[in-house]
């Protein structure tokens, strides 16, 4: 681990270390390190950090298939009135 307190996922501030940690417990996939680490799971929704995750645990393990469980795009949801719609409101 060259870079321990690097930062992957910048919305809910998962590093580099706490990546490689909940690997080596037994997270070896997106899915299951995303659930550990809270990865992908922030404002974002993994729009940013999502592809460097699933690279990540590819570089860690070449042989595994590329894409069992891949995380999915999710849009950031506010709720917001149909009058505010129909208004064009912030």
């Amino acid at each position: 681990m060259k870079h321990p307190s690097l930062v992957v996922c910048r919305c809910e501030e998962v590093t580099m270390e706490q990546l490689e940690e909940a690997y080596a417990s037994g997270s070896c996939t997106s899915r299951q390190l995303k659930m550990k680490t809270r990865a992908t799971m922030g404002a974002c929704q993994g729009r940013v950090c999502r592809a460097l995750v699933e690279t990540w645990i590819h570089v860690k393990n070449p042989d595994g298939p590329r894409d069992a469980e891949l995380l999915s795009y999710r849009p950031p949801i506010r709720p917001i009135t149909f009058g505010q719609l129909a208004k064009d409101e912030d």
